[in-house]
């Protein structure tokens, strides 16, 4: 099952984590399918970047979950999913 996750990136101390759609067997910094963005957690309030709302959209709508703290931000940074 596919699913939209946070992967670890950055270096100790400061994390950096992508958007990916992943298979949900594969470990959290494993093999994925592709980058759907970025989120910085030391930018002012948790900043999103580069967010592809439509292709998360897409996938989303054929089929993929999306993990909570994936939505949680999504919300936060008022990305719309339709």
């Amino acid at each position: 099952m596919l699913t939209i996750r946070l992967q670890r990136g950055g270096r100790t101390h400061m994390p950096i984590y992508t958007i990916v759609a992943a298979d949900s067997r594969n470990p959290r910094d494993g093999r994925f399918s592709e980058k759907l963005g970025q989120y910085n957690p030391h930018l002012e309030s948790g900043t999103l970047l580069d967010v592809k709302a439509e292709r998360i959209q897409a996938l989303i709508s054929g089929g993929a979950t999306i993990s909570d703290t994936v939505r949680t931000l999504l919300k936060k940074n008022k990305v719309t999913l339709n």
